[in-house]
């Protein structure tokens, strides 16, 4: 089987471990607290994930539905260490909406 498959358009089928590796953390800064203000959480994910892919493993996750997903890639800086240039990774990050009544608590583990 591949990494997903697709069951209907629009519907991703993942694996327990696929979905645990499409959420690698939760950004905890002061602007993506205040994505909680409009039912918006926001992950950092895989470069390859894709939208539909990162919905499907928030909802089977934390067991919520989500209206949309909006992705952002961050460009690695290039940056000097002791005279020597070197390049930051890129990251990919998700803000996840939320449908009306649910919420994820992003302290707390899975």
């Amino acid at each position: 089987m591949s990494k997903s498959h697709i069951v209907k358009p629009g519907k991703v089928a993942l694996s327990d471990e696929k979905a645990y590796g499409m959420i690698l953390s939760p950004v905890i800064t002061e602007k993506a607290t205040m994505g909680s203000q409009h039912n918006q959480v926001t992950f950092r994910v895989p470069l390859d994930a894709s939208k539909p892919e990162i919905k499907a493993a928030v909802e089977k996750l934390f067991k919520v539905k989500v209206k949309a997903v909006n992705t952002l890639v961050t460009k690695g800086k290039v940056k000097r260490f002791r005279g020597r240039v070197g390049q930051r990774s890129d990251r990919k990050k998700a803000i996840v909406s939320l449908a009306e009544g649910h919420t994820i608590d992003v302290t707390t583990g899975i």
